[in-house]
Formats: C-alpha cells, structure tokens, sequence
C-alpha cells in the first residue's frame, strides 16, 4: 500500500512557529498547495526547527488537530515516534486540550525530554509498526517508561495522545498534495478551490483506500 502523512492545522489553515514566546504566522495552505512544499516550523523540547506531522497507517487514524492536509512525500524522516512527544517530556502536567497552552506554548514546548527517550525514536515506519503497532501497546510502554523514570502513569484523559504517531523531518518537504481533511466550512472551500478531494477525517479518508 502507498504510504500517506497527514499534517493537521488550526482553523485558520496556517501553521505557526515559535519566535522567543511569540507564536506568529509561518505558513498558509495556500503557499504550501502552490508550493508543494512544507517548511519545518515546530520548535519544542530542544531540538532543531522541523516538519511534525503523521504517517496514516490502520491502527493510527488520528490527528492532533481535526482538519489538515494529506499529501505524500518521496522525502525519508529523521526519526518517528509512536506517540506525541510531549508525553516524553520531564513533567507531571501534560496538557491534551491545545486551547490550554497556545498562550504558553513557550513555556510548555521549552521542558526537557526524560533521559532514555530515544528508546522510543524509530528510523523508518516499517521498524516502528512492527515493534510498536497499535496505541494500546504504546500506552503501556510510555506509562512503563515514566514510572521507571520517575514519573506519574499517565491519566485515561491523556490516551489522546497515543492515538497518532509523530514523523519528524529536518528540512523542507515536497509534496504531492492528496487531500483536504475536516469538518469547517474552510475546509471544504480550500479544497474545491484547488482541486483536491475532501474528507471529514483521516480515518474516512484511509477507510476509501480500502
């Protein structure tokens, strides 16, 4: 099967970048669908700016945020992780909902990841999905970790954050755009005005695939 990644955005369809605490505009869907490309724009936890989003696979059909673009890519990632990095992070206090930090975004991206954490960090998918295939035994292993380390087991509340996988790459990606994701009147619009197809979700999409 084709391999496809999902990048989600806020409502506005523009992806934002940390500047010291400021977050500011970095980059619309429009520049990225007439561009076919996307820019690293993630700063958090101490690393490098770069490019977040998900691989879509049967077992890890969700996104951060409800609406975004699917696209595919000839681009290999710098690593891959099997749930959202910030559950990783060396802190008691992780928030889900992303309305409770976007004003905070830099004091909750600048916390440290807990020592160990690249037992979780993949190199290609295929090695992930068949060490890590589901968000259920991800939720185990990240729960196992943190108590080892120290740390609190995570809440039931935060199972969200198992449910999609983080594929990173360091620099700029092309694309072939494949479809427009969400609920919004914007989403729909966006994608009729380029001529992309439109799916309520990354698991309506993947379920057409079959």
């Amino acid at each position: 099967m084709k391999q496809y990644f999902a990048k989600s955005f806020e409502e506005d369809f523009i992806l934002k970048s940390l500047e010291e605490k400021r977050k500011i505009p970095f980059q619309s869907i429009q520049n990225i669908l007439e561009t076919k490309t996307i820019k690293p724009n993630t700063n958090s936890f101490g690393k490098k700016k770069r490019l977040a989003c998900i691989f879509i696979n049967k077992n890890y059909l969700k996104t951060y945020r409800s609406q975004g673009l699917i696209f595919q890519t000839k681009a290999k990632p710098v690593e891959i992780f099997p749930f959202d990095l910030a559950l990783l992070t060396s802190s008691n206090k992780i928030i889900v909902q992303y309305y409770r930090i976007k004003n905070s975004l830099h004091e909750y991206y600048n916390r440290k990841l807990i020592e160990g954490f690249d037992s979780f960090r993949f190199k290609n998918i295929k090695k992930m999905i068949s060490k890590i295939p589901s968000p259920k035994i991800a939720w185990k292993l990240v729960n196992s970790f943190r108590k080892e380390k120290g740390f609190e087991s995570l809440s039931k509340q935060k199972y969200k954050l198992v449910e999609y996988n983080e594929v990173i790459f360091s620099k700029k990606v092309k694309i072939k755009p494949v479809a427009v994701f969400g609920y919004s009147k914007l989403s729909r619009e966006i994608a009729k005005k380029c001529g992309l197809p439109h799916e309520n979700s990354v698991k309506k999409f993947r379920s057409r695939l079959k």
